[in-house]
């Protein structure tokens, strides 16, 4: 709540805090929890640690958004092999692919054209985030687990808003969209392994 008041009020100083807290605190709760799937919990551990790592970058006054989507990306990955440790039958991540691929034909599209006008530099970076995290999503769908589709649905769309808010149609209220998401995204995440 303290990093999402920060974000409403523009408070610098505060997001500095509370921003790698809440993931400190994330990784805390996953370290301590009784994993349902041995081995699952290594690889949430790590991708958390990387999404903390790529908030740093994202907040800091420098432009090193870069460093924040390869970070992310790597956490994505983490996610995926995590969940991949008894993660669901060929059938269901199939079908789970073919789903998120739907949906991405139609939010992916806007923002690759704005990133292909305005940042040709980012589209090779930013198609293979899409990549990740779509793949990320569909092994989060294929396990079945509530809170693991949730979560990841909720990092889905926080990952949608920052790249509409920065390529394609800025809105006033997209940061605290944003950041409510992803947090409510992760804690999803890392609830799932008790599941």
């Amino acid at each position: 709540m303290g990093d999402w008041v920060a974000v409403a009020l523009a408070n610098t100083s505060l997001e500095y805090v509370c921003k790698p807290a809440v993931m400190a605190a994330l990784i805390g709760v996953a370290v301590t929890l009784d994993p349902a799937q041995a081995g699952r919990r290594d690889w949430f551990v790590v991708a958390l640690v990387l999404s903390m790592l790529g908030d740093v970058f994202l907040m800091l006054p420098r432009d090193m958004f870069v460093a924040g989507l390869t970070s992310f990306l790597l956490a994505h990955l983490a996610y995926v092999v995590g969940f991949r440790v008894h993660g669901g039958s060929a059938a269901a991540w199939g079908v789970a692919a073919a789903a998120v691929l739907a949906i991405d034909v139609v939010l992916a599209r806007p923002v690759l054209s704005a990133v292909r006008r305005r940042h040709r530099e980012l589209l090779v970076p930013v198609v293979v985030y899409v990549v990740v995290i779509s793949t990320m999503v569909s092994a989060a769908l294929a396990t079945g687990i509530g809170l693991a589709i949730a979560g990841a649905v909720l990092f889905f769309a926080s990952d949608t808003l920052i790249a509409w808010n920065r390529f394609v149609a800025p809105r006033p209220w997209m940061r605290l969209a944003i950041i409510v998401t992803y947090h409510l995204g992760q804690g999803g995440l890392v609830l799932s392994l008790a599941r």
